[in-house]
C-alpha cells in the first residue's frame, strides 16, 4: 500500500515537471518569436532610411544640376550679349570710318593740289614759348623816387616809439604816413612785380611790389587798384589813389602807408626815398 502511494507521487510529480517544462518552453518560443519580429522591424527601418538617404541624395544632385544648367544658361547669354554689343560697336566704328571716307574724298574733290614739290618743302612747326620774366633788381645805392608829394605825418621809427593821435598811444611805427588828399595817384617807388593785394581794417587795401634783391614795397590806404597779383610795374606807374582813411588814422586824415622790407623786415623808407 505505501509502495502505491510512493509511486502514485512520483507520477504527479512528473506531471507537474513535464507541465512547467512545457511552460517554459511555450514562454521560449513565444521570447524567441517576438525577438523575430522586432529584427524584421529593424531591418525594415534600416531599409526605408536608407531609401530616404538615397532620395535625398538624387534630390540634391537634381537641384545642383539644375543651379549649373542656369550658370550655364546665363553665361551664354552674357557672352551672347558681348558678342552682340561687339558687332554693333564694329558696325558704327565701321559706318563711321565709311562717312569720313566720304567726307574726304568730297573735300579732296573740292581743294586744288598743291604743287607738284610740296612733299619736299620743311614743314613749319610753330614754337610755343612761355614769356620770359624780366630779372627783377634793386639798386639799393640809387634813391627811390617818392610816391607822392605830401608831407609826412608819422615817420618811420622803430627804435623808439611814437605818438598816434587817433589811437591815442606810443607805438613803434614800422613805415612811414603821408598825408595825401583822396583820390591823388600813387606811383610805384621803382620797377616791380605785384605779389599780393590785401584788405585789412588798419591800413586798408595795401599793395605789395616785390622790387627784387630780397627789397619789397607796400602801399596801403589806397583804391582804385590799376594792376592784378602777378602784374610787373615801371618805376613811376600808377598803381591807385588814395581812399578815405582807416579808423586807426581818422585823427591823422587821408594819406598813404608806406612800407620798405628787405628779407621782410622793415627798414627806413627816408634812407632810401630821394
Amino acid at each position: 500500500m505505501r509502495n502505491k502511494k510512493i509511486a502514485a507521487f512520483f507520477t504527479r510529480k512528473s506531471y507537474i515537471i513535464a507541465a512547467i517544462i512545457m511552460i517554459v518552453a511555450a514562454f521560449g518560443m513565444t521570447g524567441l518569436y517576438y525577438a523575430k519580429q522586432d529584427k524584421k522591424q529593424e531591418e525594415q527601418l534600416a531599409k526605408e532610411r536608407a531609401a530616404q538617404v538615397q532620395q535625398a541624395k538624387a534630390e540634391d544632385a537634381a537641384r545642383e544640376r539644375e543651379t549649373a544648367k542656369k550658370i550655364k544658361e546665363k553665361a551664354a547669354q552674357e557672352k551672347a550679349a558681348q558678342e552682340k554689343l561687339a558687332r554693333e560697336k564694329a558696325n558704327q566704328e565701321a559706318k563711321e570710318k565709311e562717312k569720313e571716307k566720304e567726307e574726304t574724298e568730297a573735300v579732296s574733290g573740292i581743294i586744288a593740289p598743291q604743287a607738284d614739290n610740296f612733299m619736299d618743302e620743311p614743314e613749319v612747326v610753330a614754337e610755343v614759348s612761355n614769356p620770359i620774366e624780366p630779372e627783377l633788381h634793386f639798386d639799393a645805392a640809387s634813391d627811390l623816387s617818392w610816391p607822392l608829394q605830401g608831407n609826412v605825418v608819422l615817420n618811420y621809427s622803430m627804435d623808439r616809439t611814437i605818438y598816434f593821435p587817433t589811437l591815442d598811444q606810443y607805438k613803434y611805427n614800422p613805415a612811414v604816413i603821408i598825408q595825401a588828399a583822396v583820390n591823388s595817384p600813387v606811383n610805384s617807388v621803382a620797377a616791380g612785380k605785384v605779389t599780393s593785394i590785401e584788405t585789412n581794417e588798419e591800413i586798408g587795401t595795401t599793395v605789395t611790389v616785390d622790387m627784387g634783391d630780397g627789397y619789397c614795397a607796400r602801399y596801403g590806404e589806397l583804391k582804385e587798384i590799376s594792376k592784378n597779383q602777378g602784374d610787373y610795374v615801371e618805376s613811376g606807374e600808377v598803381l591807385g589813389y588814395i581812399n578815405e582813411p582807416t579808423k586807426y588814422y581818422s585823427v591823422e586824415g587821408s594819406n598813404l602807408y608806406f612800407q620798405l622790407l628787405k628779407d621782410d623786415a622793415p627798414v627806413n623808407p627816408m634812407e632810401y626815398l630821394e
